[in-house]
């Protein structure tokens, strides 16, 4: 099995290495693998998980919730229904996120052109 280091992995998404050890701490990246003198030894799975984290923490889920997830992950197959019911839930957030920033954002453009104009007028 390939393994990478915490900074390889830091690269590969483009992260803090400060941020996934405090991953790590707060149990979002369970059974993490050490080498003799104690590195951290990322393995594909660990990698396919760290996606996943960065995800959800990306759409905003909150790191309880993510922890939720990850336990039910480690759990096994028989938190599939509650995984999927919380991924579903998650789905309908960040949904509804984006259509409020659209949303937001046709107010940002009228600022944005209401400032373009008087710019304009005041070079003429």
């Amino acid at each position: 099995m390939k393994y990478c280091s915490i900074s390889e992995a830091s690269d590969k998404f483009n992260i803090p290495e400060s941020t996934l050890r405090f991953y790590e701490k707060k149990g979002l990246l369970p059974l993490i693998e050490r080498d003799k003198a104690g590195r951290r030894l990322f393995s594909e799975d660990q990698m396919a998980l760290l996606k996943t984290v960065i995800c959800l923490k990306n759409t905003h889920m909150p790191i309880s919730d993510i922890k939720q997830y990850i336990d039910w992950i480690v759990e096994g197959d028989n938190t599939t229904h509650l995984r999927l019911e919380m991924m579903k839930n998650h789905k309908q957030a960040v949904l509804a996120e984006i259509s409020l920033m659209t949303e937001s954002i046709k107010g940002i453009d009228v600022k944005i052109t209401r400032y373009t104009k008087r710019t304009q007028e005041r070079k003429e």
